[in-house]
């Protein structure tokens, strides 16, 4: 393995880690949802703006799937990630627009060695994404798998 720059020593309780930001188009909402959630309103403007949503409208899932690329992008190919057991929750707080510019962001709220393995860490974190008013649309908690540094 090469060395990466994210290892568990590296993860401070209460630190956050800035994932970079990402707009979305109004094609790639479409795409998405034509292939996983064809909901009316993740399809069609005029369907969304006759919905609650206020316009066309990322899935949910699709918002989860941008947030994971950002987090890939910003930590998780460059460190010693092992994935995941899985997420805690996931919230969509606002509908995510054509047209948005979204910024995300995980603080790290936890942190313990594996009893079992001790060259492989356990690293809780809060995510979130906000768009480009500052309002935040989307929340998730998961703990992440991190091997030591110089470990396999």
């Amino acid at each position: 393995m090469t060395t990466k720059s994210w290892a568990f020593e590296d993860f401070v309780e209460g630190g956050s880690i800035d994932l970079g930001s990402k707009t979305v188009t109004a094609d790639e909402i479409v795409e998405f949802a034509s292939e996983f959630d064809p909901q009316p309103m993740h399809l069609d403007e005029q369907a969304g703006k006759a919905g609650i949503l206020g316009g066309l409208s990322a899935s949910g899932w699709h918002s989860c799937a941008m947030f994971m690329r950002m987090l890939c992008d910003n930590l998780v190919l460059d460190s010693t990630s092992q994935g995941s057991p899985g997420i805690d929750y996931v919230k969509w707080k606002k509908p995510v627009l054509a047209g948005d510019t979204l910024m995300a962001k995980s603080t790290v709220l936890s942190k313990r060695i594996s009893a079992k393995r001790p060259n492989l860490g356990f690293v809780t974190m809060r995510a979130e994404m906000t768009n480009q008013r500052g309002e935040q649309v989307f929340e998730l908690q998961n703990t992440g798998m991190f091997l030591l540094r110089g470990q396999s």
